[in-house]
C-alpha cells in the first residue's frame, strides 16, 4: 500500500498470535469488518514453528496441549489438526542435590518419609491456598493483600523442611514461570497455577498441560485462522499509534497506514504496548500496570539425534534438575519416531546467563547437562541442534507471559482486562483459564469480542465469558486429593505431636513413679532413702493418704535414725 493510504474498517486488532486471531474470527462471524496488524512478518505470536529442511516442524514456541484445555481441543478439531501424546512411558531422571534416582510419573518417590511429608504438605498447602483465590477476582481473596505481599520465595522458604523439596519447588516454578521465585507474587502464582487446574494438572505430563502435541506445530493454529477471516493480515506493520477523537479511532503503522475503525482489540504482550503512543493517553493505572509486568526469560532448544538411543535405557527422555542450565526436558521425537529429540527449557537466570553465551556454547552446556544426569555419553553427539532465545524477540520480550511482582495485583486489581474507552485487550495474561497458554489464548481472544458484541447489544452480559464444554475426545480425569494425601501430617504437625508424645510420656512416668501409692519403684526409693523398715514400710503403702504422705515426705530425714519415731507421731 502506498505510505498515508487509509482502510475503513470496524475493528482493528493488534496481534496475529492465536489470541488476536480468535478475536477477529469471532467478531467476523457476527457481521464486523475486522483488520489484523502484525508486526512480527508471519502470525502465530508466541507460538513458532520452523520447517527445517532436516528435521521438519520444530516447535520453538507454544506447543503443549492438556486436558480441560478445551477451547485448544475444539479449535484444533475445527481446523483439522491432529494430536499426538508426548512419550512419558519410561522413567523420569531427578537430579537434585544430593539426590539422583529414577521414578515413574510426575511426583518423585522420596525413600526418606521425611521428604514425602513434605513434598505432599507442600503441594496440599500450595492447592489449598489456590483454591481460596477466585479466578475472575483474585484480588478479592480473604488473604490477597497477605499473599500479595510474599513472593513464591518465602513462601517456599515458610512451608518446605527439606533442601530436596526446596529444589523440586524451585524447579517446578521455574519452569511454569520463567523467572525466579523470588521476582513473583504469592498471590498471582496462586491465582496462575489454579486457573490451570493445580500444581498436579500443570505440571504433568500424563493427563496434564504437557501431555499432547499438535502433528505439524502448533502454529498451524494461527495460519489456519489467518486463512478463514475475510481481510488479509497485514504482515510486518508495527503499531505507533492509536488516536480517538469524536468516536472515530485511527490505527497508524509504521508505514503510515492509517486504520479508520469504531473499536480497537490489543493482543499483544501488556509490556510492548508502552511502544504505543496513545491520543489521548491511557489511563494512569493502565499505564502503570504495563510497566509492572516483566515477560519471563527462557531459551527453547531442540536437541536432535540420530535415534532414540535413551528409550533402550527404560528413560522417557524427561528430566528435572536443580544444577544445570536446563531445568526440564522432554522427548521431542515426532509420533513416527522420526527426528528423535530432546527439549529443554533454558529459563529464568540461567536463560539471563546464557543469552551472554552463543549457540555453541549452549548445546555443548546442554549435551554435557544431559550426559551427567541420565549418565549416558550418547548425549554427547547430536546430529543438529534447533534454539530460539525468546528475550531477544523485539515483539514478545520473552516468554511464555508475562508475570506480577509483589503488590501488583492488588493496588490495579481488574486493570487488566477491563476495556479502556475504545480499547479492549485480549492475549493469553487476561484469560482466567489456562493463563499464559494456548488455550487462555482462546479464551482471552473470544472475550474480548464478546465483550465488543455485548457493547453493541448483540449479547448479553452473561454470553460474554461462558463455560467451554468438556471435549469428548480428549476427556480430562480428574485429580482428586487421596485421603492419605489430605490427612497426611506436615513435618512441622509430626514433630509438634512426637514433642507433645515426647512430653507427655515425661509426665506420666513421672506420675508413676512419684504418685502412685502402689509403685514399686516408688516405695523402693523410699525404703532406701529414709531407712523404713518392711513393716513400717507395709503400713504406709497401706494406710496413708495423700495429706499424711506428703507431711511424712516434709518431716522426715534421711537416715537418721528416727524416721520410725515420726511415722509412730503419724499414726502408722
Amino acid at each position: 500500500m502506498e505510505l498515508n493510504s487509509e482502510t475503513k474498517v470496524d475493528v482493528v486488532v493488534i496481534g496475529a498470535g492465536i489470541s488476536g486471531l480468535c478475536a477477529a474470527r469471532q467478531l467476523e462471524r457476527h457481521g464486523y469488518d475486522v483488520q489484523v496488524v502484525e508486526a512480527r512478518d508471519r502470525v502465530g505470536g508466541r507460538t513458532y514453528t520452523i520447517n527445517d529442511p532436516e528435521f521438519g516442524a520444530v516447535d520453538l514456541g507454544g506447543a503443549y496441549v492438556g486436558p480441560t484445555q478445551n477451547r485448544i481441543y475444539r479449535l484444533a478439531k475445527e481446523l483439522g489438526l491432529k494430536l499426538y501424546k508426548v512419550n512419558y512411558k519410561q522413567k523420569t531422571v531427578m537430579d537434585l542435590r544430593g539426590c539422583w534416582g529414577k521414578f515413574m510419573g510426575t511426583i518423585p518417590p522420596f525413600w526418606n518419609p521425611w521428604k514425602i511429608l513434605d513434598l505432599n504438605h507442600f503441594i496440599r498447602t500450595f492447592d489449598l491456598m489456590a483454591d481460596q483465590v477466585p479466578v475472575e477476582a483474585p484480588w478479592k481473596a480473604k488473604k490477597a493483600l497477605q499473599w500479595d505481599r510474599m513472593t513464591v520465595e518465602q513462601f517456599v522458604d515458610d512451608t518446605v523442611w527439606t533442601r530436596s523439596v526446596k529444589e523440586l519447588a524451585d524447579i517446578c516454578f521455574r519452569s511454569i514461570f520463567c523467572v525466579e521465585l523470588s521476582e513473583i507474587s504469592l498471590l498471582f502464582a496462586l491465582w496462575y497455577v489454579k486457573s490451570g487446574g493445580g500444581v498436579a494438572r500443570i505440571s504433568s505430563v500424563t493427563n496434564g498441560a504437557q501431555e499432547r502435541k499438535i502433528s505439524g506445530g502448533s502454529q498451524q493454529i494461527s495460519d489456519g485462522l489467518a486463512k478463514q477471516l475475510k481481510r488479509e493480515v497485514r504482515l510486518s506493520s508495527p503499531v505507533v499509534k492509536v488516536t480517538h477523537r469524536d468516536d472515530v479511532t485511527t490505527v497508524t503503522d509504521t508505514h503510515g497506514h492509517v486504520y479508520r475503525c469504531k473499536y480497537v482489540v490489543s493482543a499483544v504482550p501488556a509490556p510492548l504496548l508502552n511502544r504505543v503512543e496513545f491520543d489521548p493517553p491511557l489511563s494512569g493505572r493502565r499505564m502503570q500496570l504495563m510497566q509492572r509486568m516483566p515477560m519471563g526469560s527462557i531459551i527453547k532448544t531442540v536437541m536432535y539425534y540420530k535415534t532414540p538411543f535413551w528409550r533402550n535405557y527404560n528413560l522417557n527422555g524427561s528430566m528435572m534438575s536443580s544444577q544445570g542450565v536446563c531445568v526440564y526436558c522432554l522427548d521431542d521425537t515426532k509420533p513416527d519416531g522420526e527426528h528423535p529429540a530432546i527439549m529443554g527449557f533454558v529459563v529464568a537466570q540461567h536463560a539471563r546467563d546464557m543469552a551472554l553465551a552463543t549457540p555453541l556454547v549452549r548445546k555443548e552446556a546442554l549435551c554435557a547437562l544431559y550426559t551427567r544426569v541420565f549418565a549416558c555419553e550418547d548425549f554427547l553427539h547430536p546430529v543438529g541442534y534447533r534454539e530460539y532465545n525468546w528475550m531477544d524477540d523485539q515483539y514478545s520480550g520473552g516468554c511464555y507471559t508475562s508475570v506480577l511482582p509483589p503488590t501488583v495485583l492488588t493496588s490495579f486489581t481488574s486493570c487488566l482486562s477491563e476495556p479502556c474507552g475504545c480499547l479492549y485487550f485480549a492475549g493469553t495474561e487476561t484469560a482466567t483459564q489456562w493463563a499464559g497458554y494456548m488455550d487462555g489464548a482462546v479464551q482471552a481472544g473470544e472475550r474480548a469480542a464478546n465483550q465488543i458484541l455485548c457493547k453493541d447489544g448483540k449479547i448479553s452480559q452473561d454470553d460474554i465469558d461462558k463455560d467451554e464444554p468438556e471435549s469428548e475426545d480428549f476427556p480430562a480425569a480428574p485429580i482428586p486429593f487421596s485421603y492419605l494425601e489430605y490427612y497426611l501430617p506436615s513435618p512441622s504437625a509430626l514433630l509438634r505431636c512426637a514433642v507433645i508424645s515426647l512430653v507427655g510420656f515425661t509426665a506420666c512416668s513421672v506420675y508413676v513413679f512419684m504418685f502412685s501409692w502402689k509403685g514399686a519403684l516408688f516405695w523402693r526409693w523410699v525404703r532406701w532413702r529414709y531407712e523404713v523398715d518392711d513393716t513400717t514400710m507395709f503400713n504406709l503403702m497401706q494406710k496413708m493418704d495423700v495429706r499424711k504422705k506428703w507431711n511424712f515426705l516434709k518431716k522426715v530425714k534421711p537416715k537418721n535414725g528416727s524416721n520410725n519415731s515420726i511415722l509412730m507421731e503419724n499414726g502408722l
